[in-house]
């Protein structure tokens, strides 16, 4: 990898780990463990630093070692994290993002306009870390080494045993070695500590940034192995670290070995890292093994072991399981490799193309009725279909990332508006279009933001009205008939019908003597340029956004719903498709137009004796609203006597498409339309047929709005 390509994995390395310290920020206050949330933005922090030190990125570098010393200073119990602390948190996430973009960008010195900022939050972090006094230190003692050091021999006491030596380079790296200490006494109480200063060179000879000093402390606590590693987790890598535990049952050590890290270890290792064996019983092993006769059979090390007494069995084999298990995940990561998004738009278009020179050959063995060339035009369907699938899921990504960036939405939005607002979020697992995901990002955080300043009430309001004064937004998405569908919700004052039609009245939108149902009325709040705010502020108010709302969801051949109850909620419903590349489609036409319905929409076909003037059926006792598509479309030529119902569902609606012909099922490659015919009603894209001619693909959501005057069918809950 050349240092280009090191470069910007490093960027998107950043990018992911300043979300996750978000997350951890936002999320703080919820956490069981508020110690691993700590951790995991210390981590996070830490991680930046270091590795923009191997870009000599020194603006990055400085201003996060400024955090990471904060933080540091929370872990060790120093400084308490507070609201205040998190919103300052939170803006260091924005700047060191500006960095990162910056970055991107090609700028690698720090941006003039932005070191005021910069420079601004790091002395509000060091404010915050002058407001706490600092915690006694612990005491060093310092002795002769011959008498205190201990090395690897185990101990009669019960206490724990810690060989600590510090790597040279760790201030360098920006790590305080008795922060590390003082942390470790939040986890019990330091019994004995011995410095060992056996390293140290001539005073002339010293390097005032390096660090010399070893220690040996007697530890006396009730925690587990895990937890006394990670403390020292930020430096173990440049440092030698040993954890002798006091004299424990057989079970305990079974117990810390399927404690471990997740690590590659050998077995010798993670028994001498468990406390099972010293360094010195597992050297006198290793060399009993290595000095076996030349005929012998290899002795197996957990055999050599067991056989000198030093350790259970029951011990060896929860160390092989444990052996085992880090091997097998090993390989699971290795079949993991990251994938440029473009060379997967890449293989969906060929995917596509072979989908459609799949179809002409298949056309061609009708044609000419070669049962051989139909035989294996059939196989070849059946196999790219395979290959359309798996093309596809590899494009298919969780919507969580999406949802999870509205925990920073809400959590700025309720400060800016005095609200106590908290977000929940569900179905995060559930899987879109990548396309999908990047495009409906905006319209999500447009409604999320609408629900938080014109659905959540004042806390007075909501007390005063029987709620919790805290309000809450929530977003949900589930697969539903071949489309995903989000909804977002909040328990706040809901839609009043009435101004609604007043104001929509007034703006000319609709007539007066007009009967609208329920439904009719709240979506108007879609139409251009509507609003009720009764004030202007930043986030509404100017009758934008909502209508934007609505033509970016359309765009995606999704739709939009909303519902509501004065004084409960309201609901708004976004139907998307699931991709926007290949879908199953099935052929109908008109006269000799050709039209393709997303499979997924058809609930059954029906042969149908058509009736002039007549614009619906009985559907099985229920009344079934039609859509003519020869009227719709104005095709010309008078209808045949025996039509076709094709019945549509989409969403909790009904209706029932009348046509000519019924072609079957094709697999259908979504052509975009020119701009010229955006405006083109109850079209959303194209496909190209085998013959060559183009089919247009038709919008359901549309189709069914032609009906909604007429009532299209309600299913039944």
């Amino acid at each position: 990898m050349n240092l280009d390509e090191a470069l910007q994995t490093f960027i998107a390395e950043s990018r992911e780990l300043l979300e996750e310290m978000e997350n951890a920020l936002l999320n703080v206050d919820l956490a069981g463990d508020q110690d691993e949330a700590i951790n995991a933005i210390f981590r996070a922090a830490h991680t930046i630093k270091g590795s923009a030190g191997l870009f000599s990125l020194d603006h990055m570098v400085g201003f996060t070692h400024v955090v990471e010393s904060l933080l540091d200073k929370v872990r060790d119990g120093s400084v308490t994290l507070n609201d205040e602390m998190v919103v300052l948190l939170l803006s260091c996430c924005d700047y060191l993002t500006g960095m990162v973009n910056g970055l991107a960008a090609g700028q690698h010195e720090q941006d003039p306009d932005t070191a005021p900022e910069g420079e601004m939050l790091q002395q509000q972090l060091r404010r915050h870390m002058d407001g706490e006094a600092a915690p006694a230190a612990v005491p060093v003692l310092h002795v002769e080494p011959s008498v205190e050091r201990i090395d690897n021999e185990r101990g009669d006491s019960d206490y724990w045993h810690i060989s600590l030596r510090f790597g040279r380079i760790v201030l360098q790296n920006g790590m305080d070695p008795i922060a590390f200490l003082r942390y470790l006494s939040k986890l019990g109480r330091v019994v004995g500590i011995a410095t060992i200063p056996d390293a140290l060179p001539p005073a002339d000879e010293m390097d005032a940034e390096l660090c010399y000093l070893g220690f040996e402390i007697a530890f006396d606590s009730t925690a587990d192995r895990d937890a006394i590693a990670g403390v020292f987790e930020f430096v173990q890598e440049d440092c030698e670290i040993r954890i002798i535990p006091p004299h424990s049952k057989v079970s305990e050590y079974v117990n810390l070995i399927r404690a471990l890290p997740e690590q590659a270890a050998r077995l010798g290792e993670i028994l001498v890292r468990c406390g099972s064996v010293t360094q010195q019983e597992l050297d006198g092993a290793l060399q009993q093994q290595s000095h076996k006769e030349e005929d012998a059979p290899a002795q197996q090390l957990g055999s050599i072991l067991v056989g000198g007494g030093n350790v259970p069995p029951v011990v060896v084999e929860a160390a092989l399981a444990k052996q085992k298990q880090v091997s097998d995940q090993k390989a699971q990561e290795s079949r993991s490799i990251r994938v440029d998004s473009d060379k997967l738009d890449r293989l969906i278009d060929l995917v596509g193309e072979l989908i459609i020179a799949g179809a002409r050959a298949s056309l061609i063995g009708q044609k000419i009725h070669n049962a051989e060339l139909l035989e294996c035009t059939s196989t070849l369907t059946g196999l790219v279909e395979d290959v359309r699938d798996a093309a596809l899921e590899l494009r298919m990504v969780k919507i969580g990332a999406t949802f999870n960036r509205f925990q920073r939405v809400v959590h700025d939005v309720a400060r800016e508006l005095g609200k106590d607002i908290g977000l929940i979020v569900d179905g995060e697992d559930s899987e879109l279009d990548k396309t999908v995901v990047e495009k409906i990002g905006d319209p999500l955080m447009h409604l999320v933001r609408n629900a938080m300043d014109h659905g959540i009430e004042p806390a007075e309001v909501r007390l005063a009205a029987g709620k919790s004064a805290k309000g809450m937004i929530k977003l949900n998405a589930f697969h539903e008939s071949g489309s995903i569908v989000i909804e977002v919700s909040d328990d706040g004052g809901g839609l009043r019908k009435e101004k609604i039609l007043a104001k929509a009245v007034e703006r000319g939108l609709v007539d007066a003597d007009r009967k609208l149902t329920d439904s009719e009325i709240y979506n108007l709040i879609f139409e251009a340029g509507f609003s009720t705010a009764e004030k202007i502020t930043n986030l509404s108010g100017r009758g934008v956004g909502m209508d934007v709302v609505k033509r970016n969801i359309q765009a995606l051949r999704g739709s939009v719903d909303v519902s509501s109850k004065e004084g409960q909620g309201t609901t708004v419903t976004v139907r998307l498709p699931l991709t926007l590349a290949i879908i199953d489609g099935f052929l109908v036409q008109i006269g000799s137009s050709v039209f393709v319905i997303p499979l997924d929409m058809i609930e059954e076909c029906i042969e149908y004796a058509t009736e002039p003037g007549q614009d619906y059926t009985n559907l099985r006792g229920q009344v079934l609203p039609l859509v003519r598509l020869r009227e719709l479309f104005r095709v010309g030529g008078a209808a045949t006597r025996r039509e076709s119902i094709v019945v549509l569902k989409f969403g909790n609606h009904r209706a029932g498409l009348v046509v000519d012909t019924l072609l079957g099922e094709f697999q259908t490659v979504i052509k975009p339309l020119s701009p010229m015919f955006s405006e083109v009603k109850c079209i959303s894209g194209s496909t190209i047929l085998g013959s060559g001619e183009v089919a247009l693909i038709l919008d359901v959501a549309a189709l069914m709005n032609t009906v909604s005057g007429k009532g299209a069918v309600a299913l039944a809950a």
